[in-house]
């Protein structure tokens, strides 16, 4: 089955041609969809990228609706519409990437994969807000998580390396780039995760703040006088690694520091003690540890981060190789032949994700 990727990002829209051996066999990295023109250019190259079986689609958001990939139809569009508020940053462009891809293949099925469903299962004890039973019952305030489809992909890639069952292994991937989340994966399925009711909570990332008190936020609002859109904004977009030490790329934060700049480090020190912690933690959901997965743009290409992360994780049993960590060729495992842990570094790849549930769905 010849299946066309559709990943409509927060920035770009990536399309994707994955062959029935999970080869790419073309692509093409386009703004998103917003405007006639940027639709005119999508179609254009999704007719380019043309004849295939199936079309698959990146959805953030399926709510708890949704929790395994389906069939798009128009009911099915409506009810993926109807859920915008809960990403209003994401689903309006995947919507849209949708409209323009079914206007040029009409006739071929097409399919949604959603962020939220690898997480869909979770325990209720992960999954569940400390909020009043009303509040819950009216409306959908639970932990959802995100980054499914690289968690599910990253976890499945990481047995297959270590050629072991899924089903027999504690894994926990950590998905760290622009966004960052890290996940629980005991034997093949999600028992916990670092994000929740929205992307916001978790992990420090680029610019989003990750975990704050709720209480602060509630202080900035009724004492400091902070409009709501201005805590959204300021939370969503100038927080994070940007609002630590001015910028949000690592790799240049990291050359900021090894320089002695002081934001700089502070930067460093806040993301390793949430990512380490938050680590800990996945461990614990599962009662131990048997692999960890670095996978991302911070995870695959930051061995200073991989390092200083293993440095802090010896009572876990993780123990990485120093001339492993730093080669930079692939998929591959970088654990110490003395560490109890597995640790590998894989790329992150949603498209083949993608492509596997849409082959799996169809096939049923």
């Amino acid at each position: 089955m010849r299946v066309l990727v559709v990943n409509a990002g927060s920035s770009s829209l990536k399309l994707r041609v994955v062959e029935a051996d999970d080869s790419v066999s073309a692509a093409s990295d386009l703004p998103p969809a917003r405007g006639a023109d940027a639709v005119a250019g999508l179609q254009r190259a999704i007719g380019a990228l043309a004849p295939v079986d199936a079309v698959g689609h990146r959805i953030v958001h399926g709510g708890t609706e949704f929790t395994r990939a389906v069939i798009l139809n128009e009911e099915v569009e409506q009810r993926l519409r109807a859920l915008t508020d809960l990403a209003p940053l994401h689903q309006p462009k995947s919507l849209a990437a949708l409209e323009a891809t079914r206007a040029t293949l009409p006739d071929v099925p097409a399919v949604a994969c959603f962020d939220t469903a690898f997480h869909a299962n979770l325990p209720a004890a992960a999954s569940t807000y400390a909020l009043p039973l009303e509040w819950r019952r009216r409306w959908p305030l639970r932990r959802f998580g995100f980054h499914g489809l690289s968690h599910a992909y990253s976890s499945r890639r990481g047995a297959a390396m270590l050629g072991r069952p899924i089903e027999d292994l504690r894994v926990v991937t950590c998905h760290l780039g622009a966004g960052a989340s890290l996940c629980a994966v005991l034997r093949g399925q999600s028992v916990d995760t670092t994000m929740g009711f929205t992307p916001l909570e978790g992990l420090v990332m680029a610019t989003r703040s990750g975990s704050v008190d709720p209480g602060l936020v509630l202080w900035l609002e009724q004492h400091a006088g902070v409009s709501t859109a201005e805590l959204a904004e300021v939370l969503e977009s100038r927080s994070g690694l940007l609002g630590l030490a001015g910028q949000a790329d690592m790799e240049a934060i990291l050359r900021k520091r090894a320089r002695g700049d002081a934001s700089a480090r502070l930067a460093v020190a806040v993301y390793l003690h949430h990512l380490c912690a938050g680590i800990a933690a996945m461990a614990a959901a599962m009662e131990g540890l048997d692999a960890l997965v670095f996978t991302g743009g911070v995870g695959e290409n930051s061995d200073s981060i991989r390092e200083m992360c293993g440095e802090r994780l010896g009572f876990l049993g993780v123990q990485i190789d120093p001339g492993c960590n730093q080669r930079s060729a692939g998929d591959r495992q970088i654990g110490a032949p003395t560490s109890s842990v597995q640790v590998m570094v894989i790329q992150s790849r949603e498209d083949l994700q993608i492509a596997h549930e849409v082959r799996r769905l169809l096939n049923e």
